[in-house]
C-alpha cells in the first residue's frame, strides 16, 4: 500500500480555509451588532467574541477528543480524556481513512465550527442575558451538546486497514451533511428556542420599536459572513480539489439566489426590497447551502437557496403568530434554513456531482435518503431544544440567566460591561482634565 505523505497545497488550503472560517463569528458579531439598539451594541458583540475565548480552550483541554477521539469506539462521543494535541504533532489526519494534512489543522479547522455554532444562538436572546450567566451557559452547552452532536455527524471514524472504529450515529446511519446543517445550524436554533423561551421576552417586545440601529453594520456583518463561509464550506472538503470547487461554486449561486428570494417576498409583501432582507437572505441561503454544497448540482444550489429565501423570510414572523421572542431571527434564519438546506439533499443530491454522494428522489434515487436526512434533522433538532431548555433553566434557577428590568430598560452595555458603542457627548461638553 503507498504511503501516504502531506500534501502542501492541500494543508496551506485548509489552513486558509480555518481562518476564513474564524473571521465568521466577528462577521457574525457585526450581523447582530447593527440588529439590535445602540444601548446593547456591545454586549452582543461580547457574546460572539467571548465564545471564541472559552471555546478555544475547551477545545484544547477536552473539546477536540470528546467530538473526534475514537478510543471510545462509541456512536455518541469520541472519548473521555485529554485531547492529546501536543502529541500530534507529527500526525496526519484519520477521519474515516487518511488525508494528507496534520491532524492539528483538521483539529484547528473544526474548532472554528465549534466557536461559531454557540455564537449563533445568542441572537435569540438578545439585549437580556447577564454576560456572566451566558459565559457559563456556552462551556456548558458545548460540553453537552455541541461535542457530542459534532461526534454523531463529522466523526466518519478511525480507519485502520479495513476496520473503522468509532464512528458517529447519524454519520453511520449515511446522514448526508457537508459542513453541518444539522451540527451547526439545526443545532443553534434549536437550542435558541429553547433559550428565548427560558429568557422570555424583552421588555416592550411588540409595543416598542427595537429596528436595527445600523443597517450598514448589518451589511458589514453579512459580507464578512459570506466571505468566510467559503472556506466553511469549501473548506470540508479537506482538501484542494474538484469537490471544494463545487462546495465554492454551490456557495455562491445558492446564497445569490437566496438574496434574491428574500427581497421578491418583502417586494411583493411591502412594496420594498430592504437592506436588512437582502443581509438575512444572503445568511439564509449559506445556512441552507451548507449541507447540500458537496451533493448537488450548481443549478439545484440556485434553486436551494431561491426557495430558502423564500421560506426564511415568510419563517422570521412565526415568532409574532406563536409569541416568542427570538430578538434576531435565529429559528427563522438557521432553524428552518438548516432544516429546508438539510432535507433538499433527500430531493436534489446526486452521484454524479460527487462519487460518494446518493441519489436523491429528482435522480431516482427515491425516499431511502430523504429518510436518513429527516432521522439526521429530528435527532439534532430534539436532543438540542430538549438539553438547552435543561441547562438553561438550571442557570435562570441557580445564578440567574435574565438581567434585571432597570439593567434592561437602561441598557445592557453600560450596567455590564461599563462601555458605550457611540460616544454621543461633543467635546465641548467633555471637561477639561489639564
Amino acid at each position: 500500500m503507498e504511503e501516504i505523505v502531506l500534501n502542501g497545497g492541500d494543508t496551506a488550503w485548509m489552513l486558509a480555509s480555518t481562518a476564513l472560517v474564524l473571521l465568521m463569528t466577528p462577521g457574525l458579531a457585526f450581523f447582530y451588532g447593527g440588529m439590535v439598539r445602540t444601548k446593547s451594541v456591545l454586549n452582543m458583540m461580547m457574546m460572539s467574541m467571548v465564545t471564541i475565548g472559552i471555546v478555544s480552550v475547551l477545545w484544547v483541554i477536552y473539546g477536540f477528543e470528546l467530538a473526534f477521539g475514537y478510543k471510545s469506539d462509541s456512536p455518541w462521543y469520541g472519548g473521555f480524556g485529554l485531547s492529546g494535541l501536543g502529541g500530534a504533532v507529527n500526525d496526519l489526519t484519520n477521519n474515516g481513512g487518511i488525508y494528507p494534512i496534520p491532524v492539528l489543522v483538521f483539529a484547528a479547522f473544526q474548532l472554528m465550527f465549534a466557536i461559531i455554532t454557540p455564537a449563533l444562538i445568542s441572537g435569540a436572546i438578545a439585549d437580556r442575558a447577564k454576560f456572566s450567566s451566558w459565559a457559563i451557559f456556552v462551556a456548558i452547552w458545548s460540553t453537552v451538546v455541541y461535542f457530542p452532536v459534532a461526534h454523531w455527524v463529522f466523526a466518519f471514524g478511525n480507519k485502520v486497514g479495513d476496520t473503522v472504529t468509532s464512528t458517529g450515529y447519524l454519520a453511520g446511519k449515511g446522514l448526508e451533511d457537508f459542513a453541518g446543517g444539522t451540527a451547526v445550524h439545526i443545532n443553534a436554533g434549536a437550542a435558541g428556542l429553547a433559550l428565548a423561551l427560558v429568557l422570555g421576552k424583552r421588555i416592550g417586545w411588540r409595543k416598542e420599536s427595537m429596528r436595527p440601529h445600523s443597517l450598514p453594520l448589518v451589511m458589514l456583518g453579512s459580507g464578512l459572513l459570506w466571505f468566510g463561509w467559503f472556506g466553511f464550506n469549501a473548506g470540508s472538503a479537506l482538501a484542494a480539489n474538484g469537490i471544494a470547487g463545487l462546495a465554492f461554486m454551490n456557495t455562491q449561486v445558492a446564497t445569490a439566489g437566496a438574496l434574491l428570494g428574500w427581497l421578491l417576498v418583502e417586494k411583493i409583501r411591502n412594496g420594498h426590497a430592504t437592506s436588512l432582507g437582502a443581509a438575512s437572505g444572503a445568511v439564509a441561503g449559506l445556512v441552507a447551502i451548507t449541507p447540500a454544497c458537496a451533493f448537488v448540482a450548481p443549478w439545484a444550489a440556485v434553486v436551494i437557496g431561491l426557495i430558502a429565501g423564500i421560506l426564511c423570510s415568510l419563517a422570521v414572523g412565526l415568532k409574532y403568530k406563536l409569541g416568542f421572542d427570538d430578538s434576531l431571527d435565529v429559528v427563522g434564519v438557521h432553524l428552518v434554513g438548516g432544516i429546508w438546506g438539510s432535507l433538499s439533499i433527500g430531493f436534489f443530491g446526486t452521484h454524479v456531482v460527487n462519487s460518494i454522494g446518493l441519489d436523491g428522489i429528482f435522480y431516482g434515487g427515491g425516499t431511502a435518503l430523504l429518510g436518513k436526512q429527516a432521522l439526521g434533522v429530528g435527532l439534532v433538532l430534539g436532543y438540542s431544544f430538549v438539553a438547552t431548555l435543561i441547562i438553561g433553566y438550571a442557570i435562570e434557577k441557580t445564578m440567574g440567566f435574565r438581567v434585571s428590568r432597570e439593567v434592561e430598560i437602561e441598557g445592557i452595555d453600560l450596567k455590564e460591561h461599563a462601555e458605550s458603542a457611540y460616544e454621543l457627548a461633543s467635546s465641548s461638553d467633555r471637561k477639561s482634565v489639564v
